[in-house]
């Protein structure tokens, strides 16, 4: 089930949104500065490309206040308007009862892009 869900998420939309990913990953890592943000849209974007089967935990390593610090600079820069927008592709799929499968990784896409640091994606 979970090829067959992850090849259906990859035609309707979830290979473009890897791209998206993908180029702002890039695009943060053009700066010193931005290379941390750049690595959590990597993780998103592996995420996005392929999220049947897999799973999010926290890192077994304790991440720390700097792993906190980072949260809050990623949820006020974009991490908000990017977790919304999983959200409300989440609601939109969940309403028909075919969707609610893609809604769930819409929502494990939600609970990522809050908080990347110190999260980890795990295979089942």
């Amino acid at each position: 089930m979970s090829t067959l869900g992850n090849l259906i998420w990859l035609v309707f939309g979830g290979f473009l949104v890897f791209l998206e990913y993908m180029v702002a990953g890039f695009l943060l890592c053009l700066t010193i500065i931005g290379i941390p943000f750049g690595l959590q849209a990597f993780k998103l974007a592996i995420l996005a490309l392929w999220p049947f089967g897999k799973t999010i935990g926290y890192s077994a390593s304790a991440p720390g206040c700097l792993s906190t610090i980072m949260n809050l600079i990623w949820l006020l820069i974009g991490g908000i308007w990017i977790a919304l927008t999983h959200f409300v592709f989440g609601i939109l799929l969940g309403i028909t009862i075919v969707g609610i499968p893609w809604a769930k990784q819409h929502f494990k896409l939600v609970s990522l892009a809050l908080t990347p640091f110190g999260r980890e994606i795990r295979d089942n």
